[in-house]
C-alpha cells in the first residue's frame, strides 16, 4: 500500500468490498510500511501483513550494505511490530532461492519465535531447479525446530521457466499455500501460473493436495485479466492459450478423434472450454478433413473424399502469402481474386453448394486454406467493435487486411482516436 496512493486506495476499497478471502498487505521490514498497511487493511474481515527483508548474500551486501546479523534483528523486529496489529504475519525472506541454507534456517526459526504465521520461501530470481528447490523446502521442515508452528508458502519466478514445477516440487516436499497470478502475469519473466498450478494438481490426483478452486472459471478469469491489462495470452499458453486444446498435426487429429483421452490429459470443459477444436491446416489429415465437413452437414464417398482431400493439400499449401509493405494492398487483393477463382472451380467441380464467406480484397488468408471462413462483427462493451474471425481451415492466420488500417477505425467508434491496432487470430 505505500508504494502509491493508488495501491493504497485500491488495497481499501478491496478490503471493504471482500469479506471471504485473506486480504494481505505486501510490506518492506519498515516501520513506515507496516503502518500504512495496517491502515489499508482497517476495514478488512481477514487481514494479513506479508513483511519480509532479503536473506541472500547478495541482497544483504549489494542491496542493503549490511551484515546476516543486523538482517535479522531487522527481520524479527518487522514481525514483532507487525504482531500489534495482524494476528497473521506472513514473513518472506526475499531471494531464500539463493540463500545459505543454514543461515534461512536460522532466520526463519526466529522470526516464528518473533510471531510469524506464515514463512514464504521466495525464488526471487528464478534460479532453483525443481529438485533445488524442494530439497530447500524439505530442509527448512527437517531442521528448524519450530517450523509445525507455520504454514510454509512458495513463491516462485519464471526467469528459467520453472515457476510452476518448482511450485510443485516445493508442494511435494511439504509447502501448503503457493502464490501464483492468472496467466502467470508478473515481475520480467513472471511468477507461477495458478493455472497452471491448479490444473496439475487436479491431473494427478495422487499427489492429494486440493486447492478447492472452481476450476470452471479459470479461462473466464484468464480472459478477463488479458482484457483489462492489455496482455494478450500467447497461443501455446498452457491450459489458457487458444491452442492449448486445439490440435491441428494430421496424427494428433487422428487420435483424437477416436477417443479424447489420447492426445488430452485435461477436459477442456474443466476450465472453462465448450469444447476442444481441430484446426484445419496443410498438415492435417483425412480424418480431420472429413470431420469438419460433417460437422458442416456435408458427406462424400470415400473416392470423392480422397479427391477433395488432395484440393485440400493443394490449395493450403499452394499459396506463398506476401508480406504487406508500404501503403497498397494491390497484391492482397490480387490474391483475393486467384482464390476466388480456384473457389468457384472446386465449386463447379463437385456441384456442391458452398458459400464463400469473404469476398476479394477483403479476408484473411493462410497457408491452409481460404473457403468455409466465417466473418463476424461483435461489440464488446460499449466501446469498440472487433472483427472475429472464425475459421474452420485456418491455421497461423496472417492478416491480410482490406484498404488499409482506416478500415478498422469504421469498426470502433467515430471520431475515437486509435494509438494502438493488435491483431489476433484464434
Amino acid at each position: 500500500p505505500i508504494s502509491s496512493p493508488g495501491d493504497f486506495n485500491s488495497v481499501t476499497e478491496i478490503s471493504k468490498t471482500l469479506k471471504k478471502p485473506i486480504i494481505c498487505a505486501l510490506s518492506r521490514a519498515v516501520i513506515t510500511d507496516i503502518d500504512m498497511a495496517n491502515l489499508a487493511l482497517k476495514d478488512a474481515k481477514r487481514k494479513r501483513i506479508h513483511t519480509g527483508i532479503g536473506s541472500s548474500d547478495v541482497h544483504i551486501k549489494h542491496k542493503f550494505n549490511s551484515t546476516r546479523e543486523k538482517i535479522l534483528e531487522q527481520a524479527i523486529a518487522a514481525v514483532k511490530y507487525s504482531r500489534k496489529f495482524f494476528d497473521d504475519v506472513e514473513f518472506y525472506p526475499e531471494d531464500a532461492g539463493r540463500a545459505d541454507e543454514d543461515f534461512l534456517c536460522k532466520m526463519v526459526e526466529e522470526v516464528i519465535k518473533a510471531g510469524a504465521t506464515v514463512i514464504n520461501i521466495a525464488d526471487t530470481t528464478g534460479y532453483n531447479l525443481p529438485e533445488m528447490y524442494g530439497n530447500k523446502i524439505n530442509k527448512l521442515i527437517n531442521s528448524v525446530p519450530n517450523i509445525d508452528k507455520v504454514i510454509i508458502s512458495v513463491h516462485c519466478h519464471n526467469d528459467l521457466g520453472l515457476a510452476t514445477a518448482n511450485s510443485i516440487a516445493g508442494l511435494q516436499n511439504g509447502a501448503r499455500q503457493f502464490e501464483a497470478t492468472i496467466n502467470g502475469i508478473g515481475e520480467r519473466a513472471g511468477n507461477t501460473s495458478l493455472e497452471e498450478v491448479v490444473m496439475a494438481l487436479k491431473a494427478h490426483p495422487y499427489l492429494n493436495l486440493d486447492t478447492d478452486i472452481n476450476s470452471k472459471m479459470i479461462v473466464p478469469l484468464s480472459k478477463k485479466v488479458s482484457r483489462m491489462m492489455n496482455m494478450p495470452v500467447q497461443k501455446n499458453k498452457a491450459i489458457v492459450g487458444a491452442n492449448a486444446f486445439a490440435h491441428s498435426s494430421g496424427i494428433h487429429q487422428d487420435g483424437f478423434l477416436k477417443n479424447r483421452e489420447n492426445y488430452e490429459i485435461i477436459n477442456p470443459e474443466d476450465v472453462g472450454l465448450k469444447s476442444s477444436s481441430i484446426d484445419l491446416t496443410a498438415r492435417s489429415g483425412r480424418a480431420a478433413l472429413t470431420h469438419r465437413l460433417k460437422l458442416l452437414g456435408f458427406s462424400f464417398s470415400k473416392v470423392e473424399m480422397e479427391t477433395i482431400y488432395i484440393k485440400f493439400i493443394d490449395l493450403g499449401g499452394g499459396f506463398k502469402v506476401p508480406y504487406f509493405k508500404g501503403d497498397s494492398f494491390t497484391d492482397m487483393e490480387e490474391l483475393g481474386k486467384k482464390i476466388s477463382i480456384e473457389f468457384n472451380n472446386f465449386k463447379k467441380e463437385y456441384k456442391k453448394d458452398i458459400t464463400l464467406i469473404f469476398e476479394p480484397g477483403k479476408f484473411l488468408v493462410s497457408e491452409a486454406g481460404f473457403f468455409l471462413t466465417k466473418v463476424n462483427y461483435i461489440k464488446e462493451g460499449v466501446k469498440s467493435k472487433f472483427a472475429q474471425i472464425n475459421s474452420g481451415f485456418n491455421h497461423f492466420i496472417r492478416p491480410a487486411l482490406y484498404n488499409s488500417f482506416h478500415e478498422i477505425e469504421n469498426l470502433s467508434n467515430p471520431g475515437a482516436k486509435k494509438e494502438k491496432y493488435s491483431i489476433h487470430s484464434k
